[in-house]
This record gives C-alpha cells, sequence and structure tokens, in this order.
C-alpha cells in the first residue's frame, strides 16, 4: 500500500470492516449445519473452510495489532502447514461453533483496533512493507471477499462505494508485481496500470467489480475489455 497507506481513512474504513462484518454474521446465522459443509467456490473448500480462515485471520491480526500497538515485535506468521492443519480442524465443526468463532475472533479484533492511537508503527502484511493504518483495510478485503466465496445471495455491488473504492486500491497494490499482461484499469475512483507488455488492454468496471474482478471472484464478463483473463484467486 505504499502508494496509499499515509491517507488511509482509518476511521471510516473501521466502520466500514465492522459494517461488513455484520452483514456477513447475519448472513451466516442462516446456513445449516449441512450447508456450512457443502463445497465453496474456492477449490477444495467449504463454507466451514471459510469460515474458520476468517476467524483464523481476525485471530492474527488482533495479535499484530496488540504487540504492535505496545511497541513489541510483530507476531510470526503461521506457517502453511500450521494455517492448514488450523483449517482442517476448525472445519469439522458444528455451524453454531462456526458462528461463535466467527463473532468471538471479530469482536476481539474491533477491540483490539478501536484501542489504537498510533497508525504509523510498521507491519508486514502479504509480504509488504507496510504501517499500521493497513491492518483495518486488510481486513475489510477479508470479510468482503470471503463474503463472496460463501455463494450466499452476496454480490459485490451491494458494497458501499466509498468502501469500494479503498478496496480497489488494496487489491490493485497488491497485483503489483503479479504475473498479469499489461492491463489500463479503469475504475470510478482510480485509474491504475497493471501487468506487463507492450499492448496494454483497457478494462473498465465499477470499483466494486473491478475488485471482485481483480480478485478472482467475478467471471470476466462481469467487467468490460478482459477478452476472457481471469486473475487468480486472491485471498
Amino acid at each position: 500500500m505504499s502508494q496509499y497507506t499515509g491517507s488511509i481513512p482509518v476511521e471510516d474504513v473501521h466502520r466500514w470492516k465492522a459494517d461488513a462484518t455484520q452483514r456477513l454474521l447475519g448472513y451466516t446465522i442462516g446456513i445449516s449445519d449441512d450447508a456450512w459443509h457443502e463445497p465453496s467456490p474456492l477449490p477444495g473448500w467449504s463454507r466451514a473452510h471459510v469460515a474458520t480462515h476468517l476467524a483464523r485471520g481476525a485471530d492474527y491480526l488482533t495479535d499484530v495489532v496488540n504487540a504492535v500497538a505496545a511497541g513489541q515485535p510483530q507476531p510470526r506468521q503461521p506457517t502453511r502447514a500450521e494455517r492448514r492443519a488450523a483449517l482442517e480442524a476448525g472445519a469439522d465443526r458444528t455451524g453454531l461453533e462456526l458462528q461463535i468463532d466467527l463473532d468471538t475472533s471479530a469482536g476481539a479484533l474491533q477491540s483490539a483496533i478501536e484501542r489504537v492511537t498510533y497508525w504509523t508503527s510498521p507491519v508486514v502484511l502479504h509480504g509488504r512493507k507496510l504501517i499500521l493504518a493497513a491492518v483495518p483495510l486488510s481486513r475489510l478485503h477479508e470479510v468482503c471477499v470471503h463474503h463472496l466465496d460463501l455463494d450466499r445471495d452476496y454480490s459485490p455491488d451491494a458494497i458501499d462505494t466509498d468502501a469500494a473504492a479503498w478496496l480497489l486500491r488494496w487489491v490493485v497494490d497488491r497485483l503489483q508485481d503479479a504475473d498479469l499482461p499489461a492491463l489500463r484499469v479503469e475504475g470510478e475512483s482510480l485509474t491504475a496500470e497493471l501487468g506487463r507488455g507492450e499492448d496494454r488492454r483497457r478494462v473498465t468496471g465499477s470499483d466494486a467489480r473491478l475488485w471482485a474482478w481483480l480478485s478472482g471472484r467475478l467471471p470476466a464478463a462481469a467487467v468490460s475489455g478482459t477478452d476472457g483473463l481471469q486473475p487468480a484467486l486472491l485471498a
């Protein structure tokens, strides 16, 4: 987020994140035990895997916020094997257990963020050197993108336009070094260039749809100018 981090509107992003979390929790209350263990759009993941991933992600960000705010080193991120083991252990639970985990972990992160008074401490997220202000934005992305993965009648078109603008900034920054053909992404709030090559294809759409497409959650037909290109899934 090097080109955006210093100006992230933390209070707004925190509010959008809280709203998105409550919307997700409202949707998940109605998921039956059987439906929790049905496949999600993510290959090899059930809805229960998605919920577990969201909860453990909130736990890690809570630990990051608490440590960095206290002037301590950022906690080590779990290894791929550790994450997979936690995912499999958590996915074999009832709907009630999953719902409680989602709610409790989100609440702990909410409380941790609300205690922060200094947002420019350095952190590392997704291999990028950022500042603490990027944590709520990272979580907003995760909540929204994995709400789509739950496949419960939720569309990126439901996302607040101001929130969608920052989500698009977030994903554009994360894809700066991605192996993509040359793209000129033109949304409602920004224009950005991604990928490599001579002939740039012009891709246009709403901020929300461009964010979802670049995250691998919308088909190419949902935005204009893709020529069938489908980016990889971005967590």
